[in-house]
């Protein structure tokens, strides 16, 4: 469903979602209804009805789906085109149907809201106002040509023609509602559910890299005694070879090639420490690996720091959770990617409150989007002046859904603000004009010395082969 970067794919259509088993078992469900109809009209009322009619467009919805289980497999999904045209010929079916009893004169005439209903929350945009027109052009019929119902007795039944107009007015009405209500709601829980997903990859992405970082610090440790005992060796060798010219080349480039595996192992050790270390770090360590591939991008970071007092002097060591670092980094990229010229990383603690702001000197965010930050999907189009400061962005507002759900996973609360109405507790300078976001966590959430959150550091023991 998504690629690397946690973009939507183009080509996967939401109508893929659904099986044709399960629009040919609500097709069965309305078959029985609409015999149990008749057969009530017939038997109980006596209502005198072109009852070869009704059964012969009720005989043309058994043989589709016989047709359909038959011929196609039990798994087989419905693309765009084929799920439109079920849910179109259900609709023609039934409009068929009250045709043939009293059009709007009959309570079933409801009924119409079921295809429309169907189409807004699978179908595409298209298909939806196909279906909702549709569905309207033939109310609108129904409410003039129609057969009339008519009792044994000849007496016609049919509603005052004020009733006839209401019913029609309701279905109208309840067709665009409906169509509109069902299409915005499950549009909003598809961009949840492709959001979170990209947030799984996120974290799963920043796992696998926290992990790896751990394997090789482990390796660069655990090499290194057999790097010198091949080193000291070789020296040994390079001695006792001198009437050995030949030898002597072999035992050089040993070697040299220890001193190169020892220098690349080096290198490797530097991307972490051992696993243990590998689950806390000093607050302004975490803030630094979270900023550092924004650090050349043309924007000056500046790390500040306010210290609590007393007890709470001391810069704490927090837990380095996958999840703290990717949803920082990606408040970073976003300040440094509308910041004109600074960007400012402010980390402060007290005893009972471990914060991190992040300030820019941009234009901040748009006052009417303030409320609804972090809502995935949330497009806004882009002004002029944005296109050279962010070429190619789209301005979906995933980075700030993955952002804020990762952090708030962690324990966080985070507030969004513009730097002239921040009503923090800590004053703003005047240069920090731009967008202030605030990432504020409970001291026992993340403190890595406090509580639960202890990390034990034991002895570093070989690894066993």
């Amino acid at each position: 469903m998504f690629n690397s970067s946690g973009a939507i794919l183009q080509g996967q259509e939401r109508s893929n979602w659904i099986r044709l088993r399960t629009l040919i078992f609500l097709r069965w469900v309305a078959i029985i209804g609409q015999l149990a109809a008749i057969t009530v009209s017939q038997q109980m009322y006596n209502l005198q009805l072109e009852f070869g009619l009704c059964y012969l467009a009720i005989g043309v919805s058994v043989v589709g789906n016989l047709i359909a289980i038959f011929v196609f497999p039990e798994n087989k999904r419905l693309n765009e085109t084929e799920n439109f045209m079920m849910v179109l010929f259900d609709l023609l079916q039934l409009s068929f149907l009250l045709y043939l009893t009293g059009g709007l004169n009959n309570p079933f005439a409801m009924l119409m809201l079921g295809p429309v209903t169907i189409s807004a929350s699978v179908l595409g945009l298209r298909s939806t106002i196909l279906i909702g027109g549709g569905a309207i052009m033939l109310v609108t019929m129904l409410a003039v040509n129609h057969l009339p119902l008519v009792t044994e007795s000849g007496e016609v039944l049919r509603l005052p023609d004020m009733f006839v107009f209401g019913n029609w007015a309701a279905i109208t009405i309840a067709t665009l509602f409906m169509g509109a209500y069902s299409r915005r709601v499950s549009s909003e829980m598809h961009s949840m559910s492709d959001a979170l997903a990209a947030t799984q990859m996120a974290l799963a992405r920043e796992q696998k890299l926290t992990d790896l970082g751990g394997v090789v610090a482990a390796a660069a440790h655990e090499l290194g005694t057999p790097l010198a005992t091949i080193k000291l060796t070789s020296a040994e060798l390079l001695e006792e070879l001198d009437d050995r010219p030949d030898l002597r080349e072999d035992a050089q480039l040993i070697r040299e090639q220890a001193d190169r595996c020892r220098d690349i192992l080096r290198n490797m050790g530097r991307a972490g420490k051992d696993d243990l270390h590998l689950r806390q770090a000093p607050l302004s360590a975490v803030l630094n690996e979270a900023a550092e591939p924004h650090m050349d991008r043309g924007k000056e970071i500046i790390f500040e720091e306010r210290p609590g007092s007393g007890t709470a002097f001391q810069q704490p060591s927090i837990l380095r959770k996958p999840e703290v670092i990717h949803g920082l980094r990606n408040l970073v990229q976003n300040a440094v990617d509308f910041a004109r010229t600074t960007v400012w990383l402010e980390s402060s603690w007290n005893e009972n409150f471990i914060s991190i702001r992040i300030m820019d000197d941009g234009r901040g965010f748009p006052p009417q989007t303030i409320g609804r930050i972090g809502d995935p999907f949330m497009r806004r189009r882009r002004q002029e002046s944005d296109r050279p400061s962010r070429p190619g962005y789209e301005g979906m507002g995933l980075g700030l859904f993955i952002a804020k759900t990762l952090l708030e996973r962690s324990g966080a609360e985070l507030r969004f603000a513009n730097g002239p109405e921040w009503t923090g507790d800590v004053p703003v300078m005047a240069n920090r004009t731009g967008a202030i976001v605030e990432v504020r966590w409970p001291r026992r959430k993340i403190d890595a010395r406090a509580g639960d959150n202890v990390v034990p550091l034991g002895k570093n023991r070989p690894i066993e082969t």
